[in-house]
């Protein structure tokens, strides 16, 4: 179970993470080529960023939030013989 865990913080955390940035990054290229101006970037460029970052921990979280719960709660300690 705790390598389950540590594996996605692991990768899917990193993974999740450059997604992010290739989607900010083709987002201000598309923009700039369309001639948007200073104020899209200091405004709604930085509230698409925070949304898309907010997101992406949402994501995290539910995909993470099941094996912790199994992990924390349901795991039994057994004594060996």
């Amino acid at each position: 179970m705790k390598t389950e865990i540590l594996s996605k913080v692991l990768l899917l955390l990193p993974t999740i993470l450059f997604v992010d940035f290739l989607l900010m990054t083709l987002l201000g290229c598309l923009t700039n080529q369309l001639g948007f101006g200073e104020d899209f970037y200091c405004g709604l460029f930085c509230d698409i960023g925070k949304g898309i970052l907010l997101l992406s921990a949402l994501i995290f979280v539910y995909l993470l939030l099941p094996e912790t719960i199994n992990n924390r709660f349901f795991s039994k300690n057994v004594k060996t013989s």
